[in-house]
């Protein structure tokens, strides 16, 4: 089956890519067996975006080709490295196509070169353990992981851009009246339906230049589906006029060019949203003898109508000089009337909506469904497999007020609580204010060894308190500091290796003081007793001479 070259309606099928895993990771160097928590971002999913490209006319390159995805972010990595971000998909389209859901609601309308839309967002990364660190977490083992990417389907349809119409019946002249006003050169023949796809000529007035799209030939019943009316009604539109193109010189009984109008309008008020379009009448093939007095018989009636009518031959050119001028007239005053566009720079921000940013609901087994943007974002982003990033979105729950309105709400502990809908819901137990490993009796996704105070910062604490209470009077200065530091546990010191050396040296050197204060204090103490000795036999020997 061959492809058709031009469609102006097709389904597309877009995936955004899903953000990279954040990192769980701590920095180690000599010295530093735990230098802290350094686990980079993963990188958020590319996007997929169209964009208006005026050289396109056609949505073909959809047709067959109607799957498109964005590539992933990659995980983060160790060292503060944050992974790269998924390459953004921009699919082209023409001016004019208008991007809905399958059940008909409008996403957009992408009108004007480089006009965007991002059909499918990708998935934010996750945040590494660098991120989630705190001065209540110091050390977080676990890291977030990516969001998966925006999927889902839109339809897009091409209304093409012209600011004039041309609208009949199928062989009324309309393809060869773009071709004699402008250079566009579209499939002429003299059976119906010659025209297939809605054809665009650019058209050059004195000084106005606009653009006249020739619609497929309409008949009867168009707006219910009947010949090819119906796929291209939609691409008048956004036309700023109407133009009548009426066979004059048409042999098909019951027809004339009154019923043919009749006819036709009929068919744009079942469409609907063209009833404030001005219209022009072309009576076309005014060569033909019989067609002439045709032309002549209608006119007087259409213009009381209040049509304003032109007796035109493509064949001969007759009258297209004034419906031309005519054409730009009604171009120009329609893009005078039009509002000049604005070009501030528009900023918007959200407003705060001061509602609940979730929902809570029994279902029939007798459970709790937690709906809302947040929670289910932060079930998603949580690794279930580690008890410490269970235990972080415990908290994060908690902090919202989840678990407080399923209490108000009458919850025991035990029921199920379900948070999100669909295949990706999560089923827990609810148990308030349970600790997130029965070894660390903690808050849920905290370590409170990271709280306590080593020995030697809590004495630093205590000697500046000292310090403080001393400068400002609020104890006595002891007078004997000889006892200051002493009975320390030399297990309860904590210094590096620069001030351990200094403490040993120092201890060193007041051993070696104590040593020899001591043997001057023992030579002192044998010098007495043996002057003490002397003494002694000095006086025992006068004794024995006086004797």
């Amino acid at each position: 089956m061959a492809i058709p070259s031009f469609v102006d309606r097709v389904t597309v099928h877009v995936t955004g890519g899903n953000g990279g895993n954040g990192c769980a990771s701590v920095h180690r160097e000599k010295f530093k067996p735990l230098g802290g928590p350094d686990g980079g971002n993963g990188g958020d999913g590319g996007s997929i975006i169209l964009r208006v490209d005026p050289d396109l006319t056609t949505l073909v390159d959809y047709h067959r080709s109607a799957h498109r995805s964005a590539t992933n972010g990659a995980q983060g990595k160790g060292d503060h490295q944050a992974g790269s971000k998924g390459g953004d998909v921009v699919l082209p389209v023409p001016d004019g196509t208008v991007v809905s859901t399958p059940e008909g609601e409008v996403l957009a309308d992408l009108v004007g070169p480089g006009a965007e839309f991002v059909a499918a967002q990708g998935g934010k990364g996750g945040l590494g353990n660098a991120a989630l660190a705190s001065s209540s977490r110091k050390a977080p083992g676990f890291a977030l992981l990516g969001e998966d990417g925006e999927e889902r389907t839109v339809v897009l349809e091409l209304k093409v851009v012209a600011d004039i119409g041309l609208v009949g019946f199928p062989s009324a002249g309309k393809s060869s009246l773009v071709a004699s006003i402008s250079r566009a050169r579209p499939k002429i023949a003299d059976y119906p339906f010659t025209t297939l796809i809605p054809n665009l000529g650019v058209v050059v007035a004195g000084e106005t230049t606009f653009t006249v799209a020739d619609v497929p030939g309409l008949i009867e019943g168009a707006s219910e589906g009947r010949g090819l009316g119906h796929d291209f009604l939609r691409h008048v539109e956004r036309c700023a006029a109407l133009v009548h193109v009426i066979d004059c010189a048409t042999y098909e009984p019951g027809r004339d060019p009154l019923t043919d109008l009749d006819t036709i309008e009929a068919e744009l008020t079942a469409h609907g949203g063209l009833d404030d379009r001005p219209r022009l009448v072309a009576l076309n093939k005014v060569d033909v003898p019989d067609a002439k007095e045709i032309a002549e018989m209608v006119t007087a009636e259409l213009e009381q109508r209040g049509f304003t009518v032109f007796s035109i031959s493509t064949a001969s050119h007759e009258g297209l000089d004034g419906l031309k001028f005519a054409m730009a007239e009604l171009v120009a005053k329609r893009r005078a009337e039009a509002e000049k566009p604005d070009t501030t720079r528009i900023i918007i921000r959200p407003q705060a909506t001061g509602g609940s940013e979730f929902k809570i609901r029994t279902t029939p087994e007798g459970g709790w469904l937690i709906q809302g943007e947040k929670p289910e974002r932060w079930v998603r982003q949580t690794d279930f497999g580690n008890a410490e990033a269970t235990g972080y979105l415990a908290d994060r729950l908690n902090r919202l007020g989840v678990e407080r309105e399923l209490l108000e709400l009458g919850a025991m502990e035990g029921d199920d609580v379900i948070i999100g809908d669909g295949p990706n819901a999560v089923v827990f137990d609810f148990a308030p204010e349970v600790q997130a490993g029965a070894e660390i009796l903690a808050r849920r996704g905290e370590d409170h060894r990271l709280e306590e105070d080593r020995p030697a910062a809590q004495r630093r604490k205590d000697k500046d308190e000292k310090y403080h209470a001393l400068r400002s009077g609020e104890i006595e200065r002891p007078v004997d500091l000889s006892e200051y530091g002493k009975g320390w546990i030399a297990d309860e010191v904590d210094l590096s290796p620069a001030e351990a050396k200094a403490a040993q040296k120092a201890a060193e050197r007041l051993a070696r003081k104590e040593a020899r204060e001591l043997e001057a204090a023992r030579e002192l103490e044998a010098e007495r007793l043996f002057r003490a000795g002397q003494d002694i036999d000095i006086e025992a020997e006068s004794s024995n001479q006086d004797a």
